[in-house]
């Protein structure tokens, strides 16, 4: 059965009640997908520090904390499966999307971390690392889409195939992977010339 949950993420003090309630009304589940997130407005979080607080604290710090509490139930159960959706915004952070960059940048060591700590508990971590997404967040801010962009679907599919493999890191599309890695290469000063 699958069962999706609306919630505020923002609001760390009600996380613990949220996941009570799933856990109340459908025991604990054994997969647990983490699918939310912002992009923010880089130009306005350039200059507005609340603004630009608003999206880590969205990208980074209100999944820290759920994923720190679901990882610990799953933990004690001694078995389950997290899927957390980092980005390649985060591998090497991009002067046009610092802020979202930073955030995923953040969120994908946490992931990666947490994904070693949970080695040899029962519990595991898929880390999706996808591109540019044609989707709802990315057709709001008006961007135009990227080289080798995908669609939900396309992310939902390749993370359904990477648990099924038992995969600990999964790139969308998986052409990403040796171009990012190249691009970690670059000078500073060509990467900085780099659009978007």
């Amino acid at each position: 059965m699958v069962d999706t949950v609306e919630f505020d993420a923002d609001d760390l003090a009600g996380q613990p009640a949220v996941l009570d309630a799933v856990e109340a009304r459908h025991g604990l589940p054994d997969t647990v997908v983490l699918a939310f997130g912002v992009l923010g407005d880089q130009a306005r979080a350039e200059r507005d520090p609340a603004h630009a607080a608003a999206v880590v604290h969205t990208d980074y710090v209100a999944q820290v904390a759920v994923l720190t509490d679901v990882a610990a139930r799953m933990r004690a159960r001694g078995r389950g499966e997290i899927v957390v959706f980092s980005s390649v915004a985060g591998v090497r952070v991009r002067r046009a999307n610092y802020v979202y960059g930073s955030a995923k940048a953040g969120l994908d060591g946490f992931a990666s971390g947490l994904a070693d700590a949970l080695h040899g508990t029962g519990v595991h971590l898929t880390l999706v690392r996808p591109g540019f997404v044609v989707g709802r967040m990315t057709a709001d801010s008006g961007l135009d889409p990227a080289p080798l962009s995908s669609t939900p679907g396309q992310v939902a599919d390749a993370t359904a195939d990477a648990l099924a493999a038992g995969r600990d890191v999964v790139w969308v599309p998986g052409a990403l992977r040796p171009l990012v890695t190249a691009m970690t290469l670059l000078p500073r000063w060509a990467w900085r010339r780099l659009p978007r």
